[in-house]
């Protein structure tokens, strides 16, 4: 099976199990979340200051030339060597970039090594690149991040991913016509209702969760609480994950999908609980994965925990030019 049906039966089983959506009553008055109504709160000049700054600050940061909708090429790496670039006689083949950037090798010992070609002018990490160099993955390179190697003066940057123990070669040049054509994103209107305090409950140190990613990848993911809130007199409950910054992490299905927003769910991130286990939900923030842009990105899909019986009308909608 290719990705791309792989892509297509992911966005439609995220489809068909919402009508398997769960709810959770509350346990008692004192344990329940504050309650968010979905009637709209009155207009508030600097709410609505606050939210037009968010939705700047997100596409500024997808339209970065290393920026999400950069991105031109997915390459999984099958053990051995393989020819990188343009032209036909590679093995790898570039949607752009040089004719022949040199040979990629997956060795044994889980190592992308990189012989690049004598006539390919290339940096890794902005230091020119002329000698045979081991590739960093994502996985391997902490907070430095992975390699970067650079072509075509920087506007093209390719790095080795590993998801579930498979590597592949990330590409992003930034005249892909996924950024150059960017046709904008489109919003729900800010409603101050949908910022919701939510009760964050721990589970115990040390749990994680399966994610399923768009490629059909399983990954346990550090799983340290759920966050519970009320919507209309119900209590809903987002299982958050944990990526190691100062914010939770939740991917979440909604009755909007394929009705209104990106039909595989939609991401948000919350500060993590305050003292007293307060957080934060601002679901006029939840936004579109990477997937909405560009179709080589790797986004992981909503558990079936965050699968919420609940339309959030907030937030981003779908992308007009969605790559599925």
């Amino acid at each position: 099976m290719n990705r791309s049906s792989i892509c297509c039966i992911a966005l439609s089983l995220a489809a068909l199990s919402m009508t398997a959506c769960q709810r959770e009553a509350p346990r008692s008055a004192a344990d329940a979340p504050t309650v968010a109504s979905s009637k709209a709160a009155p207009a508030d000049p600097q709410f609505a200051q606050a939210q037009q700054a968010w939705r700047d600050q997100r596409r500024d940061n997808l339209l970065k030339p290393d920026g999400w909708t950069s991105l031109i090429g997915l390459h999984w790496i099958e053990p051995g060597p393989h020819y990188v670039g343009t032209a036909a006689d590679n093995g790898m083949r570039l949607a752009m970039g040089p004719a022949h950037v040199g040979m990629l090798d997956l060795r044994k010992n889980g190592k992308v090594r990189l012989v690049p070609d004598r006539n390919a002018v290339l940096t890794l990490d902005e230091q020119p690149l002329k000698d045979a160099v081991t590739l960093v993955s994502d996985t391997e390179g902490g907070e430095a991040g992975p390699s970067r190697l650079g072509f075509d003066e920087g506007k093209g940057i390719a790095t080795v991913i590993e998801r579930g123990g498979r590597f592949a070669l990330r590409v992003k040049h930034a005249d892909a016509p996924t950024r150059t054509a960017f046709a904008g994103l489109d919003y729900w209107p800010a409603d101050a209702s949908w910022k919701v305090v939510g009760k964050f409950v721990p589970h115990p140190a040390g749990k994680t969760i399966e994610i399923a990613d768009i490629t059909g990848t399983l990954s346990q993911v550090p799983n340290p609480g759920a966050v519970e809130f009320q919507r209309d007199g119900r209590t809903y409950r987002l299982e958050a994950l944990d990526e190691g910054g100062d914010e939770l992490f939740l991917v979440f299905a909604d009755r909007t999908n394929g009705h209104g927003s990106y039909g595989a769910g939609r991401f948000l991130d919350a500060q993590k609980p305050d003292i007293s286990g307060r957080v934060v939900l601002d679901f006029n923030q939840s936004y579109n994965p990477p997937c909405a842009f560009t179709p080589f990105a790797t986004c992981p899909l909503p558990p079936p925990e965050n699968r919420l019986d609940l339309a959030v009308e907030s937030g981003e909608k779908a992308y007009a030019k969605s790559a599925h």
